[in-house]
């Protein structure tokens, strides 16, 4: 296994703190979900339609990268023709699941 963490910055500059649970399984959902949307269709294709290298969406789909930057979704949800709010939605439901 390995960590996982987000940078939050403060006055001397940038701290890694870790993924919450409910942030790394919604990643894992929003990966799984954006493969399944992706079929049969190449992953270099896609990957350069949306702007990031094709290793970039193996790890997003895999799970590996839980938390892509808010541009790489919107270019993966164009890329793959699905609505931004559609790929929201997938990465919420662990959150609001856990929360229920």
């Amino acid at each position: 296994m390995f960590a996982v963490f987000k940078y939050h910055s403060y006055a001397g500059g940038m701290v890694r703190v870790p993924l919450s649970p409910a942030q790394v399984e919604a990643g894992r959902r929003l990966g799984a979900h954006l493969r399944a949307l992706r079929a049969d269709r190449d992953l270099a294709a896609i990957a350069v339609a949306a702007g990031i290298s094709p290793e970039t969406l193996r790890k997003i789909e895999s799970g590996r990268l839980p938390s892509p930057a808010f541009g790489t979704v919107v270019g993966l949800g164009r890329a793959l023709g699905v609505p931004l709010q559609e790929l929201a939605d997938v990465w919420q439901a662990a959150a609001l699941a856990e929360s229920a």
